[in-house]
């Protein structure tokens, strides 16, 4: 396989370039951005691109025009070499001193570091409550079934009606042979045959 044929990788991205080139668009202040995204540390100077999200050199420290240099999109060697085109040679202005930088920087670790994790307390899941009517059958299958009894509780319905049917069938016998007009609650039952009194003889 030719070394043409290979897929190039992201470039190195070289701390000083001499490249005049300057991009278009406003100059990126160091002030608009969080500490943790620039160094400005002498041997590292550098800051997280806004376009790409990549650590990007800073040339130009000591000059008028401090800019970022041509980088790549990827990791330099791993990654397929796409330039980024927003964010190369864009002017960078550096209105921060390198004191108030690790001040801030300080300040950020010193607020995440008394940070503590929330613990999540769980809401136990509660019994969803029956119905009524499975109440109600509950209630009858514990009262009607006997302890240790197995039969379910149609069976043990019929069972009753059963045991009933011959005094329910005597009580509507008697009621259809009682003449027209109800007698009250409690009275002497009513005679069924026609009385003929006979006279005291004298």
């Amino acid at each position: 396989m030719s070394a043409s044929t290979l897929e190039r990788t992201a470039r190195p991205r070289r701390s000083r370039t001499r490249s005049r080139t300057v991009n278009a668009r406003p100059a990126l202040a160091l002030s608009t951005l969080k500490p943790h995204q620039y160094d400005l540390r002498p041997t590292c100077t550098s800051l997280v691109c806004p376009d790409c999200k990549t650590w990007v050199p800073i040339t130009g420290l000591q000059t008028k025009q401090p800019k970022l240099v041509p980088h790549d999109t990827g990791r330099a060697g791993k990654d397929p070499a796409v330039r980024c085109r927003l964010g190369s040679n864009r002017l960078v202005t550096v209105d921060i001193t390198v004191k108030k930088w690790q001040e801030r920087l300080e300040d950020g670790h010193a607020e995440t570091g008394h940070r503590r994790r929330t613990t999540v307390l769980r809401k136990p899941k509660t019994a969803v409550a029956p119905a009524v009517s499975q109440m109600a059958a509950q209630k009858q299958t514990s009262a009607v079934d006997e302890p240790g009894d197995g039969r379910p509780l149609w069976l043990l319905r019929e069972m009753k009606w059963a045991s009933t049917a011959t005094a329910v069938h005597e009580t509507d016998t008697r009621r259809a042979q009682v003449p027209a007009g109800s007698a009250p609650l409690g009275a002497p039952p009513v005679p069924l045959k026609t009385l003929h009194p006979k006279r005291p003889e004298r």
